[in-house]
């Protein structure tokens, strides 16, 4: 396509153009609009336009800190027709977090009525809440009305608005900053005012100053709902340096004693941005999942304040552990990212350190003072104008009456008289001060102007010298100022002696001054075991042959008589305690790893084990047992292989379990029997025993194994592990047990073929 005018035929307005480039220039005025007009803040001021805005339309409606209150709707209302021509409401709900002190360190709106609260429920509509500026608003637009500034003009051309704000403090890193442009994103938390104005009193000694001194002052950010910082300092350096990172923060507990020995943890301070009701719904889901067992209650007693009960399970559980395991498990433990992507002079995205966005700020303090340091030499130069002629006027009095008096244009008089030394009042030397002339002894317009404005009262002896006092004031400080903007050490001690003032004003004396989030080490817990999470209860194990399993309580008779589904029998039963784990090798050759707290209660008939592991379908239950710390087992497949593995390294973290054992095609696993002696027994299908050291098999992780004994065909059928000193054990068809202690005619090295079973072998082929 061409990319120029379709011609006369066509509108003129029609430009053809490759449609490359004009989504590409139509996405790129997007992104820059969302970049530098709505997500990434200023770093002279810390603000974003629509925040900007609020707080300008509220100062164009007097809402003082000191002043009345009004509706929120009006100002929401007016900054959208003057300011901000987006929805009403994204700009009540931007006014509405500058009014949360639990989202902002420092608001800068006093809110009056439902403004939202830390269980995050939403603000009550605009028509029903008030509003007026802070303190620490009003401080942000200090010198506004001097020229500090560069203003534009709104979006319809009807009026202006300022570029940026004055801000006597650092707002971006004193109250954070959070958004999401066009292919990048801004998130900085907030910090003490008081810790910023030291570090930028330094920055200003040293101008060079390290990273880590710095740090020195600003140890870290300073959320307005506390909790503690745990993060390494090492680790805030690094994010401070370069300007990317991430704080660990945790909530603030404390033990409450109970008395007889029962105790119960109360939280007081919960991490930044966590919504208390979300947290405490979490928590009580974890509870009701079983995920941890260790806690028994959860319960909000907050008012005002924050104070979350949380009841342990047992009082022999540390208090350490409780809450080591509650914030790996919730939100009372968070990472706070730090990204601190800034425009810098309110056009450059930028990301930088701390240093950076100090600096930053203390160059725009340096530009508005001497912006509003001309604009004060302006006023002064314009009083000093007016105080000349008014001078003049009372040296000259009588004349300047005669010609206000009898002349038909008096202000034209005024400015044609010559007022030079002849026509002046008989003063004395002491009281007579000589005006600066204006052109040749001439009156300019203005002083003419100030002249017949001047009230009769003024005329009089006092109000002269007075006068006279006002100019040799102002003269000293338009000489003050003079020196100010010639010198910059003079600038640079002007700035910290502001710093200093604001310091003052919201430090740690002032209401919510004082530094919230505490600093400590974070204290490790170990994964904490079962043993100490779960109450120990003796249960009984109850698997059926299809797969239902189920815990009674107690340890019962496990030759008594169980009632199970109906074409379903009882093919495990066994002793355990509550907090033990139960190993459940499939015949695809994983083991799985059950909690015995988390089996269903012995009233019905239980529940599938299918639903509590991966266990394929097709796969059938080889083996169930207690997990023993330590214990060594013997694994094999159906073709005659196996190998030894630790009855630790078989336990699993998932639902999907660990491959130990590998087996294909129409292999699988055959059984898993825990070592006991120092001999191994196998009996094939063809009911041929071979009995050889236990030494000969290799301990693995994970495989195949290796050949336990040799057939021509079919394979095995069991395998057991025995003492040789006691004798080789089994079950007669009788039920009766039957030791064979001479087995010198079944030893053989491994992968033998073995000897037929000796007389009174069960049919079956298993040795139990």
């Amino acid at each position: 396509m061409s990319d120029k005018p379709t011609g006369s035929d066509g509108p003129e307005s029609e430009i053809s153009e490759p449609l490359r480039r004009a989504i590409g220039d139509r996405y790129l005025t997007y992104a820059l609009s969302t970049i530098m007009h709505r997500a990434l803040p200023d770093a002279r001021d810390g603000l974003k336009p629509v925040h900007r805005r609020i707080l300008y339309g509220m100062r164009e409606l007097r809402l003082s800190s000191t002043g009345g209150f009004r509706k929120s709707a009006k100002i929401s209302g007016q900054v959208m027709g003057d300011y901000h021509p987006h929805g009403d409401g994204a700009i009540y709900d931007a006014m509405v977090r500058l009014a949360q002190d639990f989202s902002v360190r420092y608001p800068l709106v006093d809110g009056q009525g439902n403004f939202g609260n830390i269980d995050g429920d939403n603000a009550a509509a605009s028509r029903y809440t008030e509003a007026r500026m802070t303190a620490a608003a009003e401080a942000l637009l200090e010198g506004l009305a001097e020229n500090a500034v560069d203003f534009r003009e709104n979006y319809d051309g009807t009026l202006t608005e300022p570029v940026v704000l004055p801000a006597s403090f650092p707002n971006l890193l004193a109250n954070g900053a959070s958004g999401i442009a066009v292919g990048m994103a801004t998130n900085i938390p907030p910090h003490n005012i008081a810790e910023l104005c030291d570090a930028c009193l330094h920055l200003i000694k040293a101008p060079n100053a390290r990273d880590e001194t710095l740090l020195e002052y600003v140890p870290g950010p300073d959320f307005p709902t506390g909790g503690v910082l745990v993060e390494p300092r090492e680790n805030i350096l690094e994010a401070y340096r370069t300007g990317r990172g991430s704080f660990r923060l945790r909530a603030k507990w404390q033990v409450e004693e109970l008395g007889r020995g029962q105790w119960q943890i109360i939280v007081t301070e919960i991490p930044y941005q966590v919504q208390k009701s979300k947290l405490i719904e979490k928590l009580a889901e974890l509870i009701l999942a079983k995920k941890l067992p260790i806690l028994a209650d959860v319960r909000d007693e907050s008012a005002d304040d924050v104070r979350i009960v949380l009841e342990p399970k047992s009082r022999n559980i540390a208090p350490d552990v409780l809450m080591g395991s509650l914030f790996r498990a919730s939100d009372l433990e968070i990472r706070f990212s730090l990204n601190m992507n800034v425009l810098i002079d309110g056009r450059t995205p930028r990301v930088c350190s701390l240093k950076d966005v100090l600096r930053a700020f203390l160059d725009h303090r340096r530009d508005v003072l001497l912006r509003r340091s001309r604009h004060r030499l302006d006023k002064i130069d314009h009083r000093l104008e007016v105080l000349e002629g008014f001078i003049v006027a009372f040296l000259n009095l009588d004349r300047v009456i005669d010609i206000i008096r009898y002349d038909i244009d008096p202000k034209a008089a005024l400015m044609a008289e010559d007022w030079s030394r002849e026509h002046a009042r008989a003063l004395s030397e002491e009281d007579y001060v000589p005006p600066v002339p204006a052109d040749e002894g001439e009156l300019s317009e203005v002083q003419v102007e100030a002249i017949l404005n001047m009230r009769l009262r003024s005329l009089r002896k006092l109000e002269e010298i007075e006068l006279i006092r006002e100019r040799d004031a102002l003269m000293e400080e338009r000489a003050g100022i003079e020196d100010l903007l010639e010198d910059e050490s003079l600038q640079w001690g002007r700035i910290a002696g502001e710093l200093r003032e604001t310091r003052k004003t919201f430090g740690k004396d002032h209401a919510g001054g004082a530094r919230r989030t505490q600093f400590a080490e974070a204290t490790e817990i170990e994964e904490v075991p079962l043993e100490a999470m779960i109450e120990k209860e003796p249960i009984t194990v109850v698997c059926s042959r299809m797969g239902w399993i189920r815990a009674m309580k107690g340890h019962i008779d496990l030759g008594g008589t169980l009632k199970f589904k109906d074409g379903d029998e009882g093919q495990y039963v066994f002793h355990a305690e509550t907090t033990d784990r139960i190993l459940l090798l499939g015949q695809n050759g994983r083991f799985y790893t059950i909690a015995a707290s988390s089996l269903p209660g012995g009233r019905g008939m239980g529940e599938p084990v299918r639903l509590m592991v991966d266990l394929p379908n097709e796969a059938a239950i080889v083996s169930l047992f207690l997990h023993r710390t330590g214990e060594t087992l013997l694994v094999a497949s159906t073709a005659g292989d196996g190998f030894l593995v630790g009855a630790d390294d078989v336990l699993a973290q998932t639902r999907t379990g660990k491959q130990v054992l590998n087996v294909r095609g129409d292999v699988t696993a055959l059984t898993s029997v825990t070592v006991r002696g120092d001999h191994v027994a196998c009996v094939g299908e063809n009911r041929k025993v071979l009995v050889f050291a236990l030494s000969e098999l290799p301990e693995m992780a994970r495989g195949k194994g290796v050949r336990l004994q040799k057939y021509k065909d079919g394979g095995l059928s069991d395998v057991t592990t025995f003492a040789i000193d006691d004798g080789l054990s089994w079950r007669d068809p009788a039920g009766r047990t039957r030791t064979e202690t001479d087995l010198d005619e079944w030893k053989g090295k491994r992968a033998s073929a073995g000897r037929m079973a000796p007389r009174g072998f069960p049919r079956d082929n298993k040795f139990t």
